[in-house]
């Protein structure tokens, strides 16, 4: 019983998201943030032993995650949404899929880095570094993308995206943010 009534507060209390052609035309006229899982990689954090320098100790995109991520770059050209800025976690299928989306120069952003498997306090300072990343976004125009992790996106958003699920956030000038849907790949 009570597992079902946080089920239900939980549907109540979530945003009521846009459809895809409301979400891509908020996306075109600017004052939002797109923030990205990366495409497909498949499995589940990374093996024992990884290095963040190193892509071949990482779990990496598959081909079908790099045209994945190629189609996704392709829906942003084709609703005429302009991107400023393209930033991207370290990690190598991050990194990938914001090279992929051929949306212009990629930069690394470590404060969108994955924290999967850390403490409250690293936690925290991830959450902090994706809303930060987020306020450095244009009120008006060009957009940012910024590429990352389920973890980081969950914890910023609140919402569980899929492999290159993008969570479209509305940014107003107090530097308050709002998740206003979120597109499919």
């Amino acid at each position: 019983m009570i597992r079902l009534a946080a089920s239900l507060l939980c549907l109540l209390s979530a945003p009521a998201f846009a459809d895809d052609a409301a979400l891509w035309r908020a996306l075109a006229a600017g004052g939002h943030v797109a923030i990205m899982r990366h495409a497909t990689a498949p499995g589940t954090g990374d093996p024992a032993g990884f290095r963040l320098g190193d892509c071949t100790t990482q779990r990496n995109l598959s081909e079908a995650g790099r045209a994945e991520a190629r189609a996704i770059g392709e829906r942003f050209r084709q609703q005429g949404v302009t991107v400023a800025r393209v930033a991207t976690s370290q990690w190598c299928r991050c990194r990938d899929t914001a090279q992929e989306l051929a949306l212009g120069e990629v930069l690394e952003d470590p404060r969108l880095n994955s924290f999967f498997g850390s403490d409250r306090e690293a936690t925290r300072k991830a959450v902090d570094g994706v809303r930060a990343a987020m306020a450095e976004t244009p009120r008006a125009g060009p957009i940012a993308i910024l590429v990352t992790h389920q973890v980081n996106v969950t914890a910023a958003t609140g919402v569980y995206p899929a492999s290159g699920e993008i969570v479209v956030v509305r940014l107003d000038d107090a530097g308050a943010s709002e998740v206003v849907g979120t597109i499919k790949p």
